[in-house]
C-alpha cells in the first residue's frame, strides 16, 4: 500500500510545470514563498527541470532551485566590474523578495554626525523602555553594494531574537571610499555609540559588533583596531565573513560557481576595495586573519558549507583560539553564502538565523 506523503509528492512533480512558470512569471518573493512550502522532491525536480548544472548533492534544495531559478533567468554574480549597476541589480533584487516586515517596537533613521564625516543610521528597540545591551551592525556586500534596507530584516531578527538594541551602519562603500576611510567610519560609529551609551539606554555598557560576509569582516577589523580603547566591543557576531583577501583555499575552488557567491564576485570585489586603493591582500585592514588576535573580544562564528568562504572562516575560528581568544564555531553545511538574506522566503534559513541569534545571545551572556 503505497503511503499518503508519496502519492501526494507524486502529484505535486506531475503539478512541477505551472508551479515552475509560477517561479518565472510571478513576483520573486510571493513564488519563491509558494515553493518553499513544497517538499524537497519539488525543489530537487524544478533545478533538474531547469538544468542546473552543478553537481551540490548536500546543498539546500530550496536554495537549489532558487539558483537553478536565477541562472535560468541569467541573473548571475553579486559584484561585477561596474559597482554603481552592482547596487542597482542588488537593491532591485532584495527589493523583489521583500515581504512583511518582522515587527520591532521602534525603527528609526538616524544621522551619526562623526569626525570622518556623517553617516546614516537605522536604530532598532525592541523594548524603547527597557535598558537592552547594543549590536553594531555593518552590512555585507563585497564592500561595493548593499545598506540598510537590503539588511532592514536581518538586523530585526537579530533584535528580536537577542533581545538587543541594533545600530545598522550605512558606512561608505568601495571603490568610492578606502579601506581607510571604510573602517574608520565604521569604528567611528561604534565609538559614537559608546559615548552616547546613556542616552540609547544601553545595558552595563553590553555593546557588541555584528556583520555577514564583508559586514564581518569590518566588524572584526575594527574589533582589532579598537583593542585596548574603551569603546572596544565585549563580543562579535561573524557570518560567514571575508578574513583572508589574499589566500584561496579549497572551498574557494569546489563552491565557485552556480552559487550565491562567485570566484568572479570575490575577484571583483577585491579589485574594488583593496588592489584599487593599493593595499596589500594580507594586510590586516583587509584581511583581518593576519592581524592582531591576542585580546580580541569573544567571537561567534557562523560559516556555510556551500561557501567559497567556508574555509577561511573556519580556519580563523581556529586561529582565534590558538592566541586565547573564546570561539563558537558553528557550520551549517547544507547553507549557502548569503542564507541569512533570504528568511523573507526560505523557512528553513529563517529557523537557522534564529537559532544562531538566539545562541549567540547566550554566547555572550556566558562570556560577558
Amino acid at each position: 500500500m503505497k503511503s499518503v506523503n508519496s502519492v501526494k509528492g507524486r502529484k505535486t512533480v506531475t503539478a512541477l510545470p505551472q508551479k515552475l512558470q509560477a517561479i518565472l512569471d510571478n513576483g520573486q518573493g510571493p513564488a519563491a514563498r509558494l515553493v518553499d512550502k513544497m517538499p524537497r522532491l519539488v525543489h530537487e525536480s524544478i533545478a533538474k527541470v531547469l538544468g542546473y548544472p552543478y553537481h551540490y548533492p548536500n546543498l539546500d534544495a530550496f536554495t537549489k532551485c532558487l539558483m537553478a531559478v536565477q541562472i535560468k533567468q541569467g541573473r548571475t554574480g553579486l559584484i561585477g566590474e561596474d559597482p554603481i549597476e552592482s547596487r542597482r541589480h542588488f537593491d532591485a533584487q532584495m527589493q523583489a523578495l521583500f515581504h512583511k516586515a518582522t515587527f520591532i517596537e521602534s525603527v528609526e533613521d538616524i544621522r551619526l554626525p562623526l569626525q570622518s564625516g556623517t553617516l546614516f543610521a537605522r536604530h532598532y528597540h525592541p523594548a524603547p523602555n527597557k535598558k537592552l545591551p547594543m549590536i553594531v551592525f555593518y552590512h555585507g556586500g563585497g564592500f561595493v553594494v548593499g545598506g540598510l534596507d537590503t539588511h532592514d530584516e536581518v538586523c530585526r531578527l537579530i533584535a528580536k531574537y537577542a533581545k538587543a538594541q541594533v545600530l545598522s551602519i550605512d558606512y561608505p562603500l568601495a571603490p568610492e571610499a578606502s579601506p581607510q576611510l571604510l573602517i574608520k567610519s565604521s569604528e567611528d560609529a561604534l565609538a559614537w555609540v559608546y559615548q552616547n551609551r546613556r542616552q540609547l539606554k544601553i545595558y552595563k555598557n553590553h555593546i557588541a559588533v555584528a556583520g555577514d560576509s564583508a559586514g564581518g569582516n569590518i566588524s572584526t577589523v575594527v574589533a582589532q583596531q579598537t583593542i585596548g580603547k574603551a569603546y572596544a566591543p565585549q563580543a562579535q557576531l561573524l557570518f560567514y565573513p571575508v578574513v583572508d583577501l589574499k589566500s584561496k583555499h579549497p572551498s574557494f575552488y569546489a563552491y565557485g560557481e552556480g552559487l550565491v557567491l562567485t570566484n568572479q564576485d570575490v575577484e571583483n570585489a577585491t579589485m574594488h576595495y583593496a588592489t584599487q586603493h593599493q593595499v596589500a591582500l594580507d594586510d590586516p585592514i583587509v584581511s583581518p586573519t593576519y592581524g592582531q588576535l591576542k585580546k580580541l573580544a569573544p567571537t561567534y562564528i557562523i560559516t556555510a558549507g556551500h561557501d567559497i568562504l567556508h574555509d577561511e572562516g573556519e580556519i580563523y575560528s581556529h586561529k582565534l583560539r590558538q592566541n586565547g581568544v573564546k570561539v563558537e564555531y558553528v557550520n551549517y553545511p547544507d547553507q549557502t553564502h548569503g542564507f541569512i538574506n533570504i528568511t523573507i522566503i526560505s523557512s528553513k534559513a529563517k529557523r537557522q538565523t534564529i537559532e544562531i541569534i538566539k545562541n549567540f545571545r547566550k554566547f555572550w551572556d556566558q562570556h560577558n
